[in-house]
C-alpha cells in the first residue's frame, strides 16, 4: 500500500505533486495510487482535481547547476553501473535526482524501496523501463535512403523535410542477405554438390569452349545488343541496365527475353523468366502483344520479394531471369524498405551469389538519380559484371546503348536504337540519325559543316551548326559542344586567319542532341563558323576531320582510315584531313578525293573559293 508519511515531515500537497510527476503515465501503479488516495483520504478527489502550482525552473543540462550536482553522481570507474540509474530534475526541491533503470521482466511495486548502490539518491517511486535484448539504431531517410548517425529535421542529402526516420536494426540484420541467398541456391544442387573446391587453370579452360560458351542474340536487333556486350550474354553474369525514366529499359529486356527464350542457334527454346516490382503480369503480357512477342517459354511473375522470387524459379531452372527494378525487390531481415540503400546493395549481392553459383544470368534495370548515376550506392556499379545506359532525348526516337563496364568486353561499343511502337529496332545507318538534309548553292543554310565522329567502334558523321550575327546582346550560345573548346578554336580564328569576330554573337549547335567530346571536329566547327561569317555555304559533299591547334595548324587523330573509309561510304566526294595523314589515306585507293592542308588558312583557300 502507498505510505504516508507524517505531516510533520513532508506536507501532503508536496508529496502527492512529487508522487503526480515522478509516476509512470498510464501505468497499473498510477492509477491504483489515484484511486487509493481518492477513496480513503477525506478531500482526495480534490485535491487530485486542483491544479498545483510550482515555481518556473531554468535548470538544464548545460546550466553551471547542473553540472554542479551532476558531479556527485558516479565517476567513469563506476561506468559498469550507469546504465541502471538515470538521471531526472525534481521541480519541487528544484535538484537533480536518480531513478533506477530496470529491465521488464522485473517486476515491481509503488512503495517498493530500491537498495541505494554506492552513494546514489535513489527515489522510491520513479522506475524508468529499458527494453531487454540488443540493437542499433540507426536514421535512415525515406526519400533518398542515405543513413545517419542521429536525427535531422531535414535530410542533409536530399534536403527533404520530416523524411530521417528510426530504424532498429538487429544485430542479425547485417548478415541476413548472405544467409538467405545461400540458403536458397544450395536448395537448387544435391549434397554431394554443394560443396565447392579450387580448380586449376587447365581443368576451367578444358571444360569450357569458348565458341559455344556465351549465349547469342538472333536477329538485327539482337546483334547489335550482341556486339555492345561484346558478343553475347555471359552465363552467370550480372547484368545492370540504367537509363531516364521512360527511356525503354523494360523494352529492351522484354525483347531479350524473348530473343532468349527462342534460342535460335543454342539449343533451341528455353524458359526464361521475366519478374516485374513494378507491373503486373496483365500490363506486362499487353505491352509483348503489342510487341508482336508470342514465345511460349517466356514466363511472367509479378513479385517484390527475393525469397519468392528465387523459390519460384526453381521449378524452373530457365536459362535467364530478368528483374525490373533492383529498387523495387527487398530481403527480409534487411533494415529499411525496398529502394534504399541497404536493401538495393544486399539484394543486388544475393542476386550476384545466386548468378555465380547456378550459372543462370541475371539482367536488372536500375532508376537513376536527377545526375544521371545509378540510383543506391556506388558500390553497385563494382559489383555488377557489366553497367550499360540507355541515352535518348526526350522528343527523339533515337535511342542509345552505350557501354560503361563490361567485364567481358570492350567498353567502346555503342548500339543505335530506334524507339517504334513495336518496340526498338537496330538502326543499320547511324549517320542519318545526325545528318539533316543539304541544299547544294543555298546562301541560307551557310554555317553548315560535317564531321566524322568515333564513339567507341562506331563512326558517326555529325553536323555542326555556326551563326554568327553582329550587334547582338548575346555574345555566345554553345549546345553540343565544350564551351572552353568552342572559345578555344574562335580565338584561333581571330588571331591565326585574321577573322574580326570580337563584334559578332556566335551560336554552335550540334544536330540531334549529339554530344561532341573528342577533337576530331574541331576542323568542321572551324569551317561552320568561317562559312556562317563569310556567309559562303560549304558544298554538301565534303566532310572534315582534324584537330586544330592553338597556331592554327592542323593536327592527326586517331583511326583516321576507318572515318575516311566512313565517309566513302556515305558518298562523299572530299574529305579535308591533315597534311601528316594525306599518303596513309591515299594508300586506301578509295573513290573520294583526300585533301590535306597544314593549317586553317589553307583550308579556307581550299574550301571558299568561288568557281
Amino acid at each position: 500500500m502507498l505510505k504516508i508519511q507524517p505531516a510533520s515531515m513532508q506536507p501532503f500537497s508536496t508529496l502527492l505533486l512529487r508522487h503526480e510527476l515522478l509516476l509512470l503515465p498510464g501505468s497499473q501503479a498510477s492509477a491504483g495510487s489515484r484511486s487509493l488516495l481518492s477513496s480513503s483520504l477525506p478531500g482526495g478527489s480534490r485535491l487530485l482535481d486542483r491544479p498545483f502550482d510550482f515555481p518556473r525552473c531554468t535548470l538544464h543540462s548545460g546550466s553551471p547547476e547542473w553540472e554542479e550536482q551532476s558531479g556527485a553522481w558516479p565517476s567513469s570507474s563506476e561506468a559498469e553501473d550507469m546504465h541502471k540509474v538515470s538521471p531526472y530534475f525534481d521541480p519541487l526541491e528544484g535538484k537533480i535526482k536518480s531513478t533506477p533503470v530496470v529491465d521488464e521482466n522485473e517486476s515491481f511495486r509503488v512503495g517498493k524501496p530500491f537498495t541505494k548502490k554506492k552513494g546514489h539518491n535513489v527515489g522510491p517511486y520513479a522506475v524508468v523501463k529499458r527494453k531487454s535484448g540488443k540493437g542499433r539504431i540507426s536514421w535512415v531517410c525515406d526519400n533518398c535512403g542515405e543513413g545517419f548517425g542521429q536525427w535531422w529535421g531535414s535530410c542533409p542529402s536530399c534536403h527533404t523535410l520530416a523524411s530521417v526516420k528510426k530504424f532498429v536494426e538487429a544485430e542479425v540484420s547485417t548478415s541476413r542477405g548472405s544467409e538467405i541467398s545461400e540458403a536458397v541456391v544450395r536448395s537448387w544442387f544435391p549434397q554431394q554438390l554443394r560443396t565447392a573446391a579450387p580448380l586449376s587453370l587447365a581443368e576451367v579452360s578444358a571444360s569450357r569452349n569458348q565458341s559455344e560458351w556465351r549465349i547469342p542474340l538472333s536477329g538485327h536487333f539482337g546483334q547489335e545488343v550482341s556486339r555492345v556486350l561484346g558478343g553475347g550474354i555471359v552465363p552467370g553474369s550480372l547484368i545492370l541496365i540504367g537509363g531516364d525514366p521512360g527511356i525503354g529499359k523494360s523494352t529492351l529486356l522484354l525483347q531479350i527475353a524473348s530473343i532468349l527464350a527462342q534460342g535460335f542457334n543454342h539449343n533451341g527454346p528455353a524458359p526464361v523468366v521475366y519478374v516485374s516490382g513494378e507491373e503486373s503480369i496483365e500490363q506486362i503480357g499487353n505491352r509483348a502483344d503489342r510487341m508482336s512477342i508470342t514465345t511460349k517459354e517466356l514466363f511472367l511473375y509479378s513479385s517484390t520479394d527475393i525469397e519468392d522470387i528465387l523459390d519460384k524459379i526453381q521449378t524452373l531452372f530457365p536459362r535467364a531471369l530478368v528483374v525490373d527494378s533492383i529498387q523495387t525487390v527487398y530481403l527480409k531481415g534487411v533494415t529499411g524498405s525496398a529502394g534504399n540503400i541497404m536493401q538495393v546493395k544486399e539484394c543486388t549481392s544475393a542476386l550476384l551469389r545466386f548468378a555465380k553459383q547456378t550459372n543462370i544470368p541475371i539482367l536488372f534495370t536500375g532508376h537513376v538519380t536527377k545526375s544521371g548515376d545509378i540510383a543506391g550506392p556506388r558500390m553497385l556499379e563494382h559489383i555488377v559484371d557489366g553497367v550499360f545506359y540507355m541515352e535518348g532525348e526526350r522528343y527523339s526516337s533515337y535511342r542509345l546503348l552505350r557501354s560503361v563496364k563490361n567485364r567481358f568486353g570492350s567498353t567502346d561499343e555503342l548500339g543505335v536504337f530506334e524507339m517504334t511502337e513495336f518496340g526498338l529496332q537496330a538502326v543499320s545507318n547511324p549517320s542519318e540519325i545526325f545528318l539533316s538534309e543539304h541544299f547544294s548553292d543555298s546562301e541560307v543554310l551557310a554555317g553548315l559543316a560535317v564531321a566524322v565522329i568515333l564513339d567507341g567502334s562506331r563512326t558517326f558523321l555529325v553536323e555542326i551548326q555556326a551563326l554568327c550575327v553582329s550587334d547582338s546582346s548575346v555574345r555566345r550560345h554553345v549546345n553540343g559542344i565544350q564551351c572552353s573548346r568552342a572559345d578555344m578554336i574562335i580565338s584561333v580564328l581571330m588571331k591565326q586567319v585574321g577573322l574580326k569576330l570580337q563584334e559578332n554573337a556566335i551560336f554552335l549547335n550540334v544536330v540531334s542532341g549529339f554530344q561532341l567530346n573528342e577533337t576530331a571536329g574541331d576542323l568542321a566547327i572551324a569551317a561552320a563558323i568561317c562559312s556562317s561569317f563569310l556567309e559562303f555555304p560549304i558544298p554538301n559533299d565534303v566532310a572534315f576531320i582534324g584537330e586544330v591547334g592553338l597556331g592554327g595548324e592542323l593536327r592527326s587523330v586517331p583511326r583516321m582510315d576507318k572515318r575516311v573509309i566512313a565517309v566513302a561510304k556515305l558518298g562523299f566526294k572530299r574529305c579535308i584531313v591533315a597534311k601528316t595523314t594525306e599518303k596513309s589515306i591515299m594508300a586506301l585507293n578509295l573513290e573520294m578525293e583526300i585533301l590535306g592542308c597544314k593549317n586553317l588558312k589553307e583550308v579556307i583557300n581550299a574550301v571558299f573559293v568561288r568557281v
